[in-house]
């Protein structure tokens, strides 16, 4: 089973982007530097910062868990990257 990780990333105009990817290294260099390679809802709100991260187990829980924290108001958001649960506890909080 491969390790898939939730990723969220701060840009310069305080906004959140929340991703998962396989490697949180590769994927924020991806969005910081790589034309063509980084979300589009990223291009030109940069620079960034990674606020968060957490392994999350399968790409089925990854994609619920992503889904979940993108449907939350900023201010939970905020909270999760303040108490930054990790993998199963996230789940937990979510639910899921």
């Amino acid at each position: 089973m491969d390790q898939w990780h939730l990723y969220m990333i701060r840009t310069r105009l305080n906004t959140l982007y929340t991703g998962i990817t396989r490697d949180v290294d590769r994927r924020f260099t991806e969005h910081s530097t790589e034309k063509g390679k980084g979300a589009k809802y990223l291009r030109s709100k940069g620079p960034f910062d990674l606020v968060y991260q957490t392994k999350i187990g399968s790409h089925a829980k990854a994609l619920k868990a992503e889904f979940c924290i993108k449907k939350m108001s900023k201010q939970k958001k905020e909270q999760l990257i303040l108490n930054k649960p990790k993998g199963m506890y996230l789940l937990k909080i979510l639910g899921l």
